[in-house]
């Protein structure tokens, strides 16, 4: 598969089959906080609802593209370098969704050598259900009209992040996300982290965030987003401003000129 038109035709069933894995997932949400005081609780409620729906879309998306394996953890942020993957996070935003917050998503992305190829990412209980998908040299989509990054300056510019999983790990990227915290919320109109990382990302390419920024390996979680706001338009580096790839240790993305504004300050950082 090479083409633009055949990577669209393949990502509408996988589109199919994340939003009916996502209106499951959303009828089992929580309305109230999960009650699980401890790490080992909270993962074991997760799990719970996540391998069901982990399974269905592993076994879904291997009825589309066979030949494709699948990465079996996220967590650990990387992908394999070679040869054609399924990534999928079947609850990106686990921790909303164990609250009882609607700031969750369901994302699918086909990864091939490393580079993201096909994503869609689906927000179930965001404006009820948004779907955002992008197709390497094809563009990007929300709820299939095409999407562009809004150009603002920095002073007017929302800005979103996060963190990778267990960040508290990588006592690097720990004190890069706090130096890099406290200085952009000095340069920009406000700071928020929204939920799943994938879904930030893909509203820059909407528009709907001005930029995102995180420090720390995450493939995993990264990918998906990356390709939806590249494919949009927004530039996507890492934080010195050169190339990202799923192997880069931080992201900025942004509207081009934006970015460029954004990126001065991050350099800035230790």
């Amino acid at each position: 598969m090479k083409t633009a038109t055949e990577l669209w035709t393949l990502a509408d069933g996988v589109t199919a089959a994340v939003r009916e894995v996502g209106a499951k997932l959303a009828a089992r949400r929580p309305v109230d906080p999960t009650p699980a005081p401890t790490l080992a609780e909270a993962m074991a409620r997760f799990a719970e609802v996540d391998d069901p729906a982990a399974a269905e879309l592993r076994e879904r998306l291997g009825a589309l593209r066979p030949q494709a394996g699948w990465v079996p953890e996220e967590l650990d942020g990387s992908v394999p370098a070679e040869g054609e993957w399924w990534l999928c996070d079947a609850t990106d935003g686990a921790v909303q969704y164990l609250l009882g917050h609607p700031h969750w998503a369901v994302t699918a992305t086909l990864v091939r050598d490393g580079v993201a190829v096909l994503a869609v990412v689906h927000a179930p209980e965001a404006a009820g259900g948004r779907t955002y998908r992008a197709v390497l040299g094809g563009g990007a989509r929300l709820d299939d009209r095409p999407v562009a990054p809004l150009p603002r300056e920095l002073a007017a510019t929302v800005a979103g992040t996060s963190q990778p999983p267990f960040v508290a790990a990588d006592p690097v990227a720990l004190r890069r996300a706090g130096e890099s915290l406290s200085a952009l919320a000095g340069a920009v109109l406000a700071v928020r982290n929204l939920g799943p990382t994938s879904l930030q990302l893909a509203q820059v390419g909407s528009g709907h965030l001005g930029l995102f920024w995180e420090y720390g390996r995450d493939a995993g979680n990264l990918l998906p987003g990356a390709l939806i706001a590249s494919e949009a338009g927004a530039t996507v580096t890492d934080a010195t401003g050169a190339a990202w790839t799923a192997g880069s240790d931080s992201l900025l993305a942004a509207a081009p000129g934006l970015h460029a504004d954004a990126l001065a300050v991050l350099r800035a950082v230790r």
